[in-house]
Parts: structure tokens; C-alpha cells; sequence
């Protein structure tokens, strides 16, 4: 026998709704296990407390682990990044290069930079793997050579997305990967409600990353979003 739907609300509409609960709930645990999946070590686990500690952000683990791999796939010999913090993603990254590679980080502030360099010492990495270069990304990144990186990864200000885009092409060498950090904006990017300005900055990331044809884009859902893309 059918069962008449009430009005306003449909058999399909209440299905939708469940599946929904259902897909919200399978996401979430399967986040918390990716996070869990990446085991980090004490120099990691440092490094976290020192961003807590300080009331900054540090990337999850899952992003951290992916962070490793894409450093891997590209053999990266020069990665760029902004955004030191205390030193998690620039672990991460450093775990992922080549043996002989360098990490080029910059901060503003040049005491995040030091706990950075600790939690390198403490996790077995020589000196000269790492250049600490503090000041603002867009006052360093015009000094940096042209087409001399593997990967760009940026974790800065959101306000100064778009700009970062464009530097990262011109510091990539053709098939270098240019990712960018924390584009959900915790649930806010694809929010239809009013957003501040730097929520509308990393839309407008998205959208020149999408259309441009010089990249090759993928946006992977860990942590509080991944934009990774390739130039051609």
C-alpha cells in the first residue's frame, strides 16, 4: 500500500535527508581515521604543541601525509613555502624531497621560525636542508628565481591568494605543483550565506585555478581542503 507523503515534505525528499545523515556521519569518520592512518613522530607531535601553544593553525595529519606524497611524486629538489608556522607542514614536506633537497620557508614572524628550526633538528634533518627567510611572503617571493622550484605550497594569508597563485607560475618549473592550503575555509566556501572578504578570495582562487589552462587541477578533501595543481 502507499503511503501518501505529508505535504510540503516527500518519501524521496525524507530518503535524501537520511542518506545525507548518513554520508555527512561516513565522512567524518573516515576523515578522523585518515588523520589517524598518518603517524606522525615526536618531532611532529612537538611541533604541534608549539602552534597550539601559540594559537596557530597547523595542518592535519592526513594533509601533512599528503603533503609527503606529492613532495615524493614530483622527486621535489626546491619547494617554496609559505607559511612556516612552527614547523608541521615543513616537516612533512622535508620527509617527502629528495635527500639532497632544499626547503625554502618563509614567515613573518621570525619566532615561529625558530621553533620550526628545532623540530628540523629534532627529526635528524642537517641544517642546509631548510632556508628560514621571515618577512612578508609578497616582499620575498619576487626574489626567488624563476622556475627554480618543484612545488609551491601555500599556507598564508587568504587575502593574498590570487597573488601567490601568481607568483607560484612563475617559480614552478613546467611540471611543478603549486597547492594551496585550507580552501574549505571550515565549511565556509560553499556556505551561500554572506562570507568575509577572504572567504571571497579563496572562491575567487578556486574559480582562476579551474579556468586557467595552464594548470592541471584537483582539489582533494583532507583536512580543511588541498587545491593541488600542476603546471603545464
Amino acid at each position: 500500500m502507499r503511503v501518501p507523503a505529508r505535504s510540503g515534505y516527500s518519501h524521496a525528499e525524507a530518503h535524501r535527508g537520511d542518506e545525507e545523515r548518513v554520508i555527512t556521519g561516513n565522512r567524518q569518520a573516515s576523515w578522523a581515521f585518515a588523520d589517524a592512518y598518518a603517524a606522525e613522530d615526536d618531532a611532529l607531535r612537538w611541533a604541534r604543541d608549539r602552534a597550539r601553544e601559540a594559537g596557530l593553525r597547523s595542518v592535519s595529519p592526513s594533509t601533512g601525509a599528503a603533503l609527503r606524497l606529492l613532495a615524493a611524486t614530483v622527486d621535489a629538489k626546491a619547494v617554496a613555502e609559505i607559511g612556516t608556522g612552527t614547523g608541521v607542514s615543513g616537516l612533512h614536506l622535508l620527509h617527502g624531497m629528495r635527500p639532497d633537497g632544499v626547503l625554502t620557508t618563509v614567515d613573518p614572524e621570525p619566532e615561529h621560525q625558530q621553533f620550526a628550526r628545532q623540530a628540523f633538528r629534532a627529526c635528524g634533518f642537517a641544517s642546509n636542508r631548510a632556508r628560514f627567510i621571515p618577512g612578508r611572503a609578497l616582499d620575498v617571493l619576487p626574489r626567488l628565481a624563476d622556475s627554480g622550484y618543484d612545488l609551491v605550497f601555500c599556507d598564508g594569508d587568504r587575502l593574498e591568494l590570487l597573488d601567490y597563485l601568481a607568483e607560484s607560475l612563475r617559480l614552478l618549473r613546467p611540471g611543478g605543483l603549486v597547492v594551496f592550503e585550507g580552501v574549505f575555509a571550515n565549511g565556509r566556501t560553499v556556505d551561500s550565506g554572506p562570507q568575509p572578504t577572504e572567504v571571497a578570495r579563496v572562491r575567487e582562487l578556486l574559480r582562476a585555478v579551474r579556468e586557467s589552462t595552464e594548470l592541471v587541477v584537483s582539489l582533494l578533501p583532507v583536512g580543511d581542503g588541498l587545491l593541488c595543481a600542476v603546471k603545464r
